[in-house]
């Protein structure tokens, strides 16, 4: 009984210290954006509560906050369903299909996935300024199709493979083709593991810094991680009250995705591995 109490406790004060450790950044974060005075915490200086800095990344243009909200979802968004569809059409390929190499494909795609951008980004760029794409969608999109179609591919191989053959076999006497097969019976029933990849991928193309920084030149294509960075006053002051402001604002979207889909998130990321 005192080894499961003590259990219980070290549970308890782990959960609580990586709580802490997780959401101490963010709280911080949302105070500073609320406060008149973003060195509240320092002596002599008290936290006054105002929505300033809200309205002002919503309303001075030159900051050209919404512009950059706008960009990212649309980047992500087109990324991250064009990276899953085409991981869908991987991934049957790679459980449904008899073909000789199947496992080194999938090594080389983890292979080519740990490659730094850092790396690319000096020939991307000049790709992209020499068929005039530099500052437009296209030249985010492409990119992070292909930096989150790692992610997806082994997301959905790991739920396809746990999905038995014979729904396939039935599906193909009932006369579907290999398409049919696919869009029919694998998509549904592995709904979950795909808005798991769906989800992952547009977290991972939301949050990206490096491409978007490189790709583009003003705020009609450039991300929201970009635009924060690049806030500054009339004298080039650091704005911190509307850096916490638009950085809290723009987490909104994710936090309330992964609150409300946590379960699908966590159905589609293990249920593949529990029946295989």
């Amino acid at each position: 009984m005192r080894e499961e109490k003590l259990k219980s406790l070290l549970l308890l004060a782990g959960s609580l210290f990586l709580a802490v450790f997780s959401l101490a950044p963010f709280v911080y974060m949302v105070a500073t954006s609320l406060s008149a005075d973003p060195h509240f915490l320092a002596a002599r200086a008290h936290f006054e509560f105002t929505w300033e800095h809200y309205y002002s990344i919503l309303t001075v243009k030159s900051l050209h906050f919404l512009d950059y909200q706008v960009n990212s979802l649309i980047v992500s968004a087109s990324s991250a369903l064009a990276a899953v569809l085409i991981a869908s059409l991987a991934a049957f390929a790679v459980t449904r299909l008899d073909w000789p190499g199947k496992a080194a494909v999938m090594l080389f795609v983890v292979a080519v996935s740990m490659f730094p951008q850092i790396c690319l980004i000096s020939y991307l760029f000049k790709f992209m300024g020499a068929v005039g794409l530099i500052d437009t969608y296209p030249a985010l999109v492409l990119p992070y199709i292909a930096w989150t179609l790692p992610l997806s591919l082994w997301v959905l191989v790991s739920y396809f493979a746990g999905i038995p053959r014979d729904l396939d076999r039935a599906a193909t006497v009932d006369g579907c083709s290999r398409v049919q097969v696919l869009r029919r019976v694998i998509l549904p029933v592995a709904r979950p593991g795909v808005f798991s990849a769906l989800l992952l991928a547009f977290i991972f193309a939301y949050n990206e810094f490096l491409l978007a920084l490189m790709l583009t030149t003003d705020h009609h294509a450039r991300t929201i991680p970009v635009g924060i960075a690049f806030f500054e006053g009339l004298h080039g002051q650091v704005l911190w009250g509307e850096i916490t402001a638009a950085a809290s604002f723009s987490t909104l979207p994710l936090v309330v995705l992964i609150l409300v889909f946590q379960r699908h998130i966590m159905q589609g990321l293990t249920m593949g591995a529990i029946k295989g």
